[in-house]
């Protein structure tokens, strides 16, 4: 048997692109096991992942499971994380391992000088190279995202709302340089022909009031708060098409190969985070041309320049009419 543990602390959409590695690897190399190890806050994203035989979690302090990590015998270490302390669980566990390349100096050449020094390569293929040494290649199945029977028992008063067809907006992200402006979210909403989902958890419900508060479209249903990720990952699933920001749901998307919106600030599709393997009628919307853009390879609270050109200026019409065109 040879044991592998893949390092994959955050977040959601960056869990979501390492499936590709587990199931590989699990596929790929006769009598493998594969752990994984990751925050407790993420338990939902692979508890359900068949691909993996133990996932081990840790809350705030990772010194506190890395006994229990050494106890383990592992042959290999996958670290898709590379930080300081995957470096630090690399080094107690003194075993062969494999970080992958965080491309750090290429972005912030683009950040700070727009020099595009950026492999044409999606994370997940670069994530894919940690795995040469053991003849693993890609097999070009996307995704993986895996929802129990309990994450489709959806609350009953959600159920008993649920159209038939409907779009699902995702207005989250981590940064607020990531997300439109309500007003721009509830124009697209009025030019949109069928019910409208709108995705996101207890902190979003602020913008998801004044989308209802802006929006003419009676059909808008704000469900922020009032699910689970798998449940809202399970409604993403269903829904005809997925307007997105650069977040987590985005990746879940693509990995039920839906036919995804992504609406893109101040980050960029080059960084290689773009929907990977999504519906082919899946499309990119972006202000190109900036100036300042990209500004962060993450994100900010507040556009530098104050003027925040690159979500001020999205065209909610083309975005509408391109969802439109999908239904």
């Amino acid at each position: 048997m040879i044991k592998y543990l893949v390092i994959r602390f955050s977040s959601i959409g960056d869990i979501v692109l390492t499936t590709p590695v587990i199931r590989c690897l699990k596929n790929q190399v006769a009598d493998s096991e594969i752990h994984y190890l990751t925050k407790e806050k993420y338990n939902s994203v692979l508890v359900n992942n068949p691909y993996i035989d133990r996932l081990w979690l840790f809350e705030d302090d990772l010194h506190s499971i890395i006994g229990e990590l050494q106890k383990e015998s592992f042959d290999y270490i996958i670290d898709l994380h590379n930080n300081l302390r995957s470096n630090i669980v690399r080094r107690k566990l003194g075993i062969l391992s494999f970080p992958f390349n965080k491309i750090n100096v290429q972005k912030w050449l683009m950040v700070n000088f727009k020099l595009n020094r950026l492999p044409k390569l999606h994370i997940v293929d670069r994530y894919m190279e940690t795995l040469r040494l053991f003849d693993v290649k890609n097999d070009g199945q996307g995704l993986d995202y895996f929802l129990s029977e309990e994450d489709m028992d959806l609350p009953r008063e959600v159920r008993s709302n649920l159209p038939d067809s409907f779009v699902t907006l995702v207005i989250g992200a981590q940064h607020s340089t990531k997300k439109l402006p309500a007003r721009k979210l509830a124009a697209i909403c009025d030019r949109i022909d069928v019910p409208v989902l709108i995705l996101g958890d207890s902190a979003d419900s602020e913008v998801a009031e004044q989308i209802n508060r802006y929006s003419s479209n009676s059909l808008i249903q704000d469900l922020c708060g009032a699910l689970s990720l798998n449940q809202s990952a399970y409604l993403v699933k269903q829904s005809i098409a997925v307007i997105t920001h650069d977040t987590g749901l985005m990746h879940i998307a693509a990995a039920f190969k839906k036919k995804i919106i992504s609406i893109w600030g101040n980050t960029i599709p080059e960084f290689g985070m773009y929907p990977y393997i999504a519906n082919q009628d899946s499309l990119q919307f972006e202000v190109k041309n900036l100036r300042c853009r990209p500004c962060s390879k993450i994100g900010f609270d507040k556009c530098p320049k104050k003027h925040f050109r690159c979500m001020n200026d999205q065209d909610e019409n083309a975005i509408a009419e391109a969802v439109n065109r999908i239904l």
